[in-house]
């Protein structure tokens, strides 16, 4: 029998600093950036943007250790963002900001990123979730994202959380990966035949100069380069703490389900990209509000019965990891919609009380701004 792998978790957020009077973006001063790392030392940093700061737990072997730790940081981020007058969203598009105003921060990472991509570099005006899964074994990393890329839209859609661009609304559920797309390598990974093939693939980039290493593979999902886990980097920033767990404790009940079955012999199915792709663009367009392709069956089904077929598939891994209550509220979120379905009637209920369309993208931020606070 193949040993379990641990299917420890690690969570990614990006946020964006907003003036909670006008509630536009603002920069990171520097001394906010400071105070904290002092406090959350290597589990915050800044990012591409003035306007960002990034955060990440540290290794959890359990939703409820990772629900303690990403609480901290996002207490921690806000009260010092409070001492600078600044406020935190975690939405993947602020919803009037216009990313001609923004500074990229000045580091060399960032400083080659804004020479090599140019302009598509520069509306990179969008922050996302990423989740890292436990998998030490680099044979068994490459044959679960085969399999894994097939949920990707599931995920992403329960996440959906950018509605709106530059003061417009897009008609989208996640306008982010429109932006994000632009970007070379990125989208959904290719099918690997081994982690040798994925090397090879890497090394190929690296030896020509045209990556320094595997952290400029910007697929989907992805080996991470830093750590021996599955990146999953498909969804949308969740404004609401409990909507990252749900999301998180998703992915790793998906990864460990997807492993049993390899274990047992059933495996999951293997689908090409251009399959995937439909429900992924169907997740950025519709959200939760329409369905998705089975691939099994042949057929569009609605999303209440992707939450329970999801929730059916994980059942027994739900129970193993702990997350039984976590990943039961997708079906809450397909009830009531994502958070781009909230930020429109936030707007929505601004307009009917005579408010101007600026101030009621304002009314969306302030929104935001206390969902961030909720649970933490």
């Amino acid at each position: 029998m193949q040993d379990m792998p641990p299917f420890t978790i690690g969570i990614e957020e990006e946020y964006l600093l907003v003036d909670p009077t006008t509630m536009a973006l603002a920069s990171a001063p520097d001394a906010l950036i400071t105070a904290c790392k002092a406090d959350l030392k290597g589990q915050v940093s800044p990012e591409f943007l003035q306007c960002q700061i990034e955060i990440g737990t540290g290794i959890c072997h359990t939703i409820a250790e990772a629900r303690t730790d990403l609480r901290n940081l996002r207490r921690t981020v806000a009260r010092h963002a409070a001492d600078f007058g600044l406020a935190p969203i975690a939405a993947s598009c602020h919803p009037f900001g216009d990313w001609k105003n923004q500074v990229h921060t000045d580091k060399e990472r960032y400083n080659a990123l804004h020479r090599e991509l140019a302009g598509v570099a520069r509306r990179m005006l969008i922050c996302g979730m990423h989740v890292h899964v436990g998998i030490p074994d680099n044979e068994e990393r490459i044959r679960l994202i085969n399999q894994l890329k097939y949920f990707l839209p599931h995920l992403h859609a329960l996440s959906t959380s950018s509605p709106f661009w530059q003061g417009e609304d897009t008609g989208m559920q996640s306008y982010r990966l429109s932006v994000f797309d632009n970007m070379p390598r990125t989208g959904l990974p290719p099918r690997m035949t081994d982690w040798a093939e994925y090397q090879s693939t890497v090394q190929t980039l690296v030896d020509l100069g045209l990556i320094e290493d595997a952290s400029k593979i910007w697929w989907d999902l992805r080996p991470s380069a830093n750590f021996p886990t599955i990146e999953s980097r498909i969804c949308d920033v969740a404004p609401r703490l409990e909507v990252t767990l749900t999301l998180a404790a998703l992915t790793q009940c998906l990864t460990r389900m997807i492993w049993r079955r390899n274990r047992d012999g059933d495996g999951w199915r293997v689908v090409q990209n251009f399959m995937i792709a439909e429900n992924r663009w169907r997740a950025q367009r519709y959200g939760v509000s329409e369905g998705q392709i089975d691939f099994g069956e042949k057929c569009l089904i609605p999303f209440t019965q992707v939450a329970d077929d999801l929730l059916e598939l994980i059942a027994e891994d739900a129970a193993a990891l702990d997350c039984t209550a976590e990943v039961a509220r997708i079906g809450d979120i397909v009830a009531h919609g994502t958070s781009a379905d909230r930020q429109r009637a936030a707007r929505d209920a601004a307009l009917a009380r005579g408010a101007t369309p600026h101030e009621a993208m304002q009314a969306v931020v302030s929104s935001l701004i206390g969902e961030f606070h909720a649970g933490v």
